[in-house]
């Protein structure tokens, strides 16, 4: 991977659609609660990737700093906690699919979404598909995400030049006007605002880390993973910034947190003329950027128990590659195997919004707890590796690691309509809280069989 398709890869794996539909829930507060996101999350994260990764260019990227920095335990946590994100948040991504497809065929597949049956199937057949295309390995996998990323660019262009329609008709009977998506304002200050900030820390911007996964794979990784951060973290802010604005300026009362982008398209343009043909080339290159997160996403994460076994922390089952492409193909039929069931569960008896935030928001409580290691690093792991990094970084690593744990802390509350909020959290809470004593209990079985 060069440095092209590692600024792709940043833009994809970070910029992720429904977030500006989660922000402009907020309406006129939204670009300020961005800016305080960005301050307290995105920018810490940033510095800390870019000085770790310049000591530690390594395959398996967060896993291995952790590991080096806190040994086998907590390298071994972060790793499963990462590994658990990876493949829940494919299938969140995936399970946008169905609802955008909705919008690109109109009124008539309204009821696609909450067809368990059909929505199912397709994004079964795509968890397939990326399954084969991550088997064939990074020659291949690279062009569908740098077509993901290249595609997320266009559609947030086309979304951002939206309000300029505007000016073209009448828009008294638009719920705002045209400036309001621009304007400035303070967020109420209560607890929906405050957890509203708290899930756009880590859920909105996090993932610029996740590329040093393949520092292996990519061409000079110490240098070309730092210049993808500093390349592709203005456009990043830009998009979802400009992105949430024009969502603002359309937005209904009730916004699809699942496609707002394609709600926001449909409202804009219609479903005639012009103006159709528009939208549906939009809402299909949005299909295009969900695909191409996914397999970026699971590409990656389907590396990471290959690096664990070569530590001997995991079977070498799971290091055996392809005989012909050197992909690590019995984790990646392990991950699926896994995704699939974890699809056909966390979809039973719900909505599709609740089961979409569930999923959501159960992967990124284990991401939260990973991001709390990696802003530990430069607090408190090995000498050796503190010593290679600057000082100022502690205190930048200070806020970065308060905010995801605000982060995690409010991963539980729900933005949606949910049949059961008690039952809601308690999803939640228990998938990370399970997940974990499993992760441990493996290890010392691990542990003990290693040492016999």
């Amino acid at each position: 991977m060069g440095l092209r398709d590692l600024v792709l890869a940043q833009v994809l794996c970070v910029v992720g659609s429904s977030w500006v539909g989660v922000a402009a829930v907020l309406g006129r507060a939204q670009a300020l609660t961005w800016i305080t996101a960005m301050l307290l999350f995105y920018f810490p994260m940033g510095a800390v990737v870019i000085c770790l990764n310049r000591i530690m260019p390594l395959e398996g990227g967060l896993y291995v700093w952790a590991h080096r920095s806190f040994g086998d335990l907590v390298g071994f946590l972060t790793a499963w906690n990462l590994w658990v994100y990876g493949f829940t948040i494919t299938v969140a991504i995936l399970y946008a699919i169905p609802s955008e497809i909705a919008y690109l065929l109109g009124p008539r597949a309204a009821w696609l979404p909450e067809n368990h049956a059909a929505s199912l199937a397709i994004i079964a057949t795509l968890i397939i598909a990326v399954t084969l295309a991550a088997v064939r390995g990074l020659e291949l996998g690279k062009w569908i995400h740098n077509f993901g990323g290249a595609a997320m660019i266009t559609v947030f262009v086309a979304l951002i030049l939206l309000p300029l329609t505007l000016w073209f008709r009448h828009s008294g009977n638009l719920p705002v006007h045209p400036k309001d998506g621009f304007a400035i304002a303070l967020p109420p200050m209560n607890l929906h605002s405050a957890a509203l900030l708290g899930q756009m820390l880590v859920g909105a911007l996090s993932g610029l880390e996740y590329i040093a996964i393949f520092a292996g794979e990519s061409r000079q990784p110490a240098r070309n993973i730092t210049r993808s951060v500093w390349i592709s973290s203005p456009i990043i802010c830009s998009m979802f910034i400009l992105g949430t604005s024009s969502v603002v300026t359309f937005a209904p009362r009730s916004i699809d947190l699942i496609a707002p982008i394609p709600q926001t398209l449909r409202i804009a343009l219609g479903h005639s003329g012009i103006g159709n043909v528009i939208a549906m080339a939009a809402i299909l290159l949005l299909q295009i950027r969900l695909v191409g997160a996914a397999s970026y996403l699971f590409s990656g994460v389907t590396r990471l128990p290959m690096a664990v076994g070569w530590d001997n922390l995991m079977p070498k089952w799971f290091t055996r590659l392809h005989p012909r492409w050197k992909t690590p193909v019995n984790s990646i039929v392990f991950t699926t195997a896994l995704m699939l069931v974890f699809l056909a569960l966390t979809s039973f008896g719900v909505h599709a919004q609740e089961a979409y935030q569930v999923v959501s928001n159960a992967s990124m409580a284990h991401y939260e707890l990973t991001y709390m290691v990696m802003f530990a690093i430069p607090l408190a792991g090995a000498l050796a590796v503190r010593k290679s990094l600057p000082p100022w970084l502690k205190f930048v690593a200070i806020i970065g690691f308060l905010a995801a744990l605000v982060s995690l802390l409010t991963s539980t509350y729900p933005f949606v309509d949910v049949v059961n909020p008690q039952a809601y959290a308690a999803k939640i809470g228990g998938t990370v809280l399970l997940s974990n004593i499993i992760a441990l209990a493996f290890y010392k079985l691990r542990s003990r069989t290693t040492r016999n």
